[in-house]
């Protein structure tokens, strides 16, 4: 009997997500809750998880297509027969396969006929290497063959010698030929394209900014910030701020209690557009971009007015490791009312980022480099930052956004104001 495996609910709002990959094929074993597919919605990846034990049977959906909650996507075979029809069997192989699990016949070289039993996994290895099960001494449950028996085979028939051919005649010299390429060799002039459908992220990504540049008034003003305070502490409290909280102190945090400290003296920043009425937040939820496989995401620091250092550190550590693994949830997606990105961690010197609606502000950080500059009327080096801040100008005049990045530089500058609440 077969069970369905359905899309399942994605998050508020969102009814439909596209195929981005199956983890598990036909004739594959499948283990209760193990993932046998990736789905792309608008905002991130999400694994849909086998409801029973059993053998992946058809799947209902190809890469790239769009499927809607409640779908049927793929069968779950139970009992670890599969509904999918099975490969065909080189001829050169003894192995002549009845089924998933079931009992085949292999024959030996004296042509003496013994009966094996094979898991689906198994029996995938066997039929991928053209190996002879009847040749492999088994370590699992009575001596049934298990994927390491198998793979251990495979590697040491890789290894063995190539048995040493009848002796012939010497060819004519010839002059050695060359491995054979990948694609055709390129022919003077020749130009080449390649077509990649863009995935759902991208998708919606490329359509909010576009829907950002063509709502709101954007403007950038731009700050540089003297690193050398946030260094100095930095690399003072950085060996004891790990071995106390277990999470390295890094940059992100500086910024964002910063921000905080400064959002409270322009509250325009933290605020957003509400048809004809503007809406002001009397705390900060900060959207922070990190790098995903299919691009930047932006899961959401909640309430940072009242997050300590350590506490900005380990979130930001386990939002950047589950966009990589693909497991953030939709909810830590919604929201945000202010956004930092890090273009620094790439090597940017300097850029002009595009809000995220409906936010009306967005930080862009960039890397430090020592530059030339004038204090106490020397010449010097000091390790400097440029901070791009774009921002609506429909609701924030350009007097406020220079006084925000100003009350940043400071606090930067002198993070002792951030201990004081100045």
């Amino acid at each position: 009997m077969a069970t369905e495996v359905k899309v399942p609910v994605l998050g508020e709002s969102i009814t439909e997500a596209s195929v981005g990959q199956w983890l598990k094929q036909p004739g594959d074993a499948v283990a209760q809750d193990e993932p046998i597919a990736s789905l792309e919605t608008d905002k991130v990846a999400i694994e849909v998880p086998s409801p029973v034990a059993g053998t992946m049977g058809e799947q209902r959906a190809k890469v790239g297509d769009t499927v809607a909650v409640g779908a049927v996507i793929a069968t779950i075979e139970a009992g670890g027969a599969a509904a999918a029809a099975k490969p065909e069997l080189p001829a050169s192989s003894p192995v002549n396969p009845k089924g998933p699990g079931e009992t085949i016949e292999a024959k030996d070289d004296e042509g003496d006929g013994s009966n094996l039993t094979l898991s689906p996994a198994v029996r995938r290895i066997v039929l991928e290497h053209h190996l002879d099960p009847s040749k492999i001494k088994g370590t699992g449950k009575d001596g049934r063959l298990t994927k390491d028996d198998v793979l251990a085979a495979a590697e040491s028939e890789k290894a063995a010698p190539a048995p040493a051919a009848a002796p012939a005649p010497a060819p004519a010299p010839a002059p050695a030929a060359s491995p054979a390429p990948t694609l055709a060799p390129r022919q003077p002039g020749e130009r080449r394209e390649e077509r990649v459908r863009m995935t759902r992220l991208r998708q919606t990504v490329a359509r909010r900014l576009k829907e950002a540049q063509n709502t709101a008034a954007m403007l950038t003003t731009f700050n540089d910030v003297d690193m050398s305070a946030v260094l100095e502490a930095r690399g003072k409290y950085k060996d004891l701020f790990e071995k106390k909280h277990g999470i390295r102190l890094g940059f992100m945090a500086f910024f964002v209690k910063a921000a905080a400290l400064a959002a409270r003296d322009v509250p325009a920043v933290n605020a957003s557009i509400d048809g004809e009425e503007i809406v002001y937040h009397d705390y900060m939820d900060v959207s922070v971009a990190v790098s995903a496989p299919n691009g930047l995401v932006v899961p959401v620091l909640r309430d940072v007015q009242d997050m300590g250092f350590a506490d900005i550190e380990k979130a930001i550590a386990d939002f950047g490791k589950r966009a990589k693994d693909g497991t953030l949830k939709m909810e830590e997606m919604q929201g945000g009312t202010f956004t930092i990105s890090n273009g620094g961690v790439f090597g940017s010197l300097l850029s002009t980022p595009i809000i995220n609606p409906p936010q009306s502000a967005v930080l862009g950080m960039h890397r430090i480099e020592e530059r030339p500059v004038v204090r106490d009327g020397q010449i010097v080096a000091r390790p400097m930052m440029y901070l791009a801040l774009s921002y609506d100008h429909r609701l924030i005049d350009g007097r406020e956004a220079v006084t925000f990045l100003v009350r940043m530089k400071e606090a930067l500058e002198d993070p002792t104001r951030l201990l004081i609440d100045l």
